[in-house]
C-alpha cells in the first residue's frame, strides 16, 4: 500500500518565542537538530533522538516535531506495531501505530500535543490507514501534571479525539489489566471493509481460542 507522506508545517508563538511543528520529517531533517534534555519518558534523550531518526526512515514511520531555534521539543511518531505485540498478528499494511507523545516540561500548555498529532493527519495522508494508540497508565507522567490517572486518562482521550480517534473495546490483556488503559483508534476513510473486519478479529482474540 502507499504510505503517503506530505510535509506540513505550522508555527505558534508561545512566551515571545517562535515554535514551529513540522513533519513528517526525514531521518536527515531530525539528524539537523538536537533534543531537548527533557525528553527522556522513553528512554536517554540522546537514545530517543536516534530512535526518531531510524522510525523516520521506515517505509510506515513518521515522525512530527516541535521545534524551537534548533532543538526538538517534542514528538509524535507513527510506525507499524511491534511484531512482538498483538497489534501486529494480523500482518496489516493498514494498520499504523500512534506509539509515542512527548513534549519537554516547560512547553507544556502550549497546544503542542494537539498540533503535532492534528499536523499528522493533514492533507488526508492517513485516511488508508486504521491509526490506533494504546494508552497504558503506567507510561502517564501522573507526577509533573499534578493529575490523578481518570484525569490524566480524561486528558489523553481529548487529546486523541482532536483527530476523531474513539474508545473501542479489547480483551487484550494489558490494556485489561487496569480500568484506566485503554484502545482509541481511527479508521480512515479509505480502509476497505477487509481491513476492518480483521481488526476486529486481532483486538478481540480471545474469542477465537475456543
Amino acid at each position: 500500500m502507499e504510505h503517503r507522506k506530505i510535509p506540513v508545517s505550522h508555527s505558534l508563538s508561545y512566551n515571545g518565542r517562535t515554535l514551529t511543528v513540522n513533519g513528517p520529517l526525514s531521518p536527515e531533517n531530525i539528524k539537523e537538530l538536537d533534543i531537548h534534555r527533557d525528553l527522556d519518558a522513553f528512554r536517554k534523550p540522546s537514545e530517543q533522538l536516534e530512535a526518531l531518526i531510524e522510525i523516520a526512515g521506515l517505509p510506515e514511520g513518521r515522525i512530527i516535531a516541535a521545534v524551537d531555534q534548533g532543538i526538538i521539543i517534542g514528538y509524535v511518531t507513527f510506525h507499524y506495531p511491534d511484531e512482538m505485540e498483538l497489534w501486529s498478528q494480523g500482518g496489516m499494511k493498514d494498520l499504523v501505530e500512534l506509539g509515542a507523545i512527548e513534549v519537554a516540561d516547560e512547553y507544556r500548555g502550549a497546544g503542542l500535543g494537539r498540533l503535532m498529532i492534528s499536523t499528522a493527519f493533514e492533507g488526508e495522508q492517513l485516511e488508508n490507514c486504521i491509526v490506533f494508540t494504546t494508552e497504558y497508565y503506567w507510561h502517564w507522567d501522573l507526577k509533573g501534571s499534578g493529575l490523578d490517572v481518570w484525569g490524566y486518562r480524561q486528558m489523553m482521550e481529548k487529546l486523541m479525539k482532536t483527530v476523531d480517534m474513539v474508545w473501542y473495546a479489547t480483551d487484550d490483556p494489558e490494556i485489561c489489566s487496569h480500568p484506566a488503559n485503554c484502545l482509541m483508534v481511527r479508521i480512515g476513510r479509505e480502509v476497505p471493509m477487509s481491513s476492518q473486519e480483521t481488526f476486529d478479529r486481532v483486538r478481540f482474540r480471545q474469542r477465537f481460542m475456543y
